[in-house]
């Protein structure tokens, strides 16, 4: 088990006081630093050695053709006035570029009913903006020393919390931004996670492999589950009922455990081809999608409970050229977004099981993505040190999306068993076989044999997964 994590006061963060320097400018002291060299070392925070020799071995960003050249400095600003802009002439969706932080955007949330929006950054600060005129409302303080990897809210808004490389969680009030309490680890954190509920906040662990569960009032330990996985935790969350914690892996596996039981219910091995980048629930918490280095989305159907090695699925292919770092539902499930290090946010119809639209317009990798609650609009986080807001309200209405819906030649038909409306393919001559829509599919191919096999039909005989299958 690993060690529990020590409790730190809210009292105010050390600073560290450099001295003044004292000597004449160019005047060679021996061992002390000048101002200037201390304030470029400080400047320039890399991740410690264990990281970087991590991520350049694994290559995560690695694609099948060569990675996009670095841009300058000069090219990376962006203007401070905040636009509005089509992405492309065919894609009509209007965007807002916002710029405040000076490093990598690591994560993005909407928040105060889509009034608001949320992000941390390898800046170390985390802030909370205005999402009607793109200002910053207010910078965090007592601020992490080290990049924010992740940052997550609680569902009335009230509380924030952000995990950082220099090992602790951090919790503010987000009406006042104070500082509620700070916890330290001996270990890394790669990712945090408050439960639906605001009672819960899990952390993923990088070099113990595990996770912590811990009570967000009381400030103590529920569960360290260390060794969970086999290599580092790259993501975990809570299902909608507080009950469940999803976690993923750069060993490939998703594990899912149970909070009452301190078991794990589901273990899914070799879920993908490359390392798992993401998890997200849907807010039903019948399915789980899961974002990969191998450029694919799948989701799951984690529903059964079963103890079992593999699970039923959905495979989301095309997307993207490169490696896929992010994933979110929206609320009612009817479509899904994504980012990846092709620079762009792909959104995805879940029940025609198609990519709707790709959208362009950032200089670098896109680290993270969320959707409001409306579901009008699309928040992204990128690398480039900016977020864009993207309206798409008029998304079905516009010429690029309708086009490609043409040219797949698409036809609608209505779900027998849940009455959501879903598509298939008009040249498909299997396509009577498909009564149901994707997700009552995922059902049925998720059922244990002897309820699957109860049917007239058969499990064997049962329509295939669109896009993917059990043996994915």
């Amino acid at each position: 088990m690993a060690s529990p994590p020590r409790y730190s006061p809210t009292a105010p963060d050390r600073e560290c006081k450099l001295p003044s320097p004292s000597a004449p400018a160019g005047e060679y002291r021996p061992g002390k630093l000048s101002w200037g060299t201390l304030a470029r070392a400080l400047g320039s925070f890399r991740l410690p050695i264990q990281h970087t020799r991590l991520l350049a071995t694994l290559d995560p960003l690695a694609l099948d053709r060569e990675p996009p050249p670095q841009l300058s400095p000069e090219k990376q600003q962006v203007p401070e006035k905040l636009t509005w802009g089509d992405q492309e002439p065919l894609s009509k969706i209007p965007f807002k570029i916002l710029s405040g932080h000076e490093h990598a955007v690591s994560t993005c949330h909407f928040c105060v009913d889509d009034t608001k929006l949320l992000s941390g950054s390898h800046d170390c600060t985390v802030k909370l903006w205005d999402a009607v005129d793109g200002s910053v409302v207010r910078d965090f303080e007592h601020r992490p020393k080290a990049p924010v990897v992740e940052c997550s809210i609680t569902a009335d808004s009230s509380r924030v919390i952000a995990a950082s490389y220099d090992k602790t969680v951090r919790a503010w009030d987000l009406e006042t931004g104070k500082l509620l309490w700070k916890v330290r680890y001996d270990t890394f954190i790669v990712s945090c996670k408050f439960s639906p509920d605001g009672k819960y906040v899990v952390s993923g662990f990088d070099v113990d492999h595990g996770i912590c569960i811990m009570d967000a009032e009381n400030i103590t330990t529920v569960s360290v589950i260390k060794d969970h996985h086999t290599r580092s935790i790259t993501s975990c969350c809570f299902d909608p009922d507080s009950q469940r914690v999803a976690s993923v892996s750069l060993d490939r596996c998703i594990k899912i455990w149970d909070v009452t039981s301190q078991a794990t219910l589901l273990t899914i091995t070799k879920a993908h081809s490359n390392a798992i980048s993401n998890c997200c629930f849907t807010f039903s918490g019948h399915f789980l999608c899961t974002s990969s280095w191998d450029k694919n989305l799948k989701i799951w159907n984690v529903h059964t409970g079963e103890f079992r090695n593999r699970g039923a699925c959905v495979t989301l292919m095309q997307g993207h050229e490169g490696s896929v770092s992010s994933c979110h539902f929206a609320r009612d499930s009817s479509f899904l977004i994504s980012g990846g290090f092709d620079r762009t946010v792909a959104i995805w119809d879940v029940a025609e099981g198609y990519q709707k639209l790709s959208l362009k317009g950032h200089n670098d990798w896109v680290m993270d993505v969320a959707i409001s609650n409306n579901k009008k609009w699309i928040l992204s986080a990128s690398k480039d040190r900016t977020m864009r807001l993207w309206n798409i309200e008029e998304i079905d209405q516009i010429p690029l999306v309708i086009k490609y819906k043409k040219a797949m030649g698409l036809k609608v038909k209505q779900c027998e068993r849940c009455d959501r409306p879903f598509s298939i393919f008009k040249s498909d001559t299997s396509s009577e076989m498909f009564t149901q829509c994707v997700f009552c599919r995922i059902d049925t191919r998720g059922l244990p044999a002897e309820t699957s096999s109860s049917s007239s039909s058969g499990r064997e005989n049962s329509p295939p997964l669109p896009g993917g299958s059990e043996d994915d």
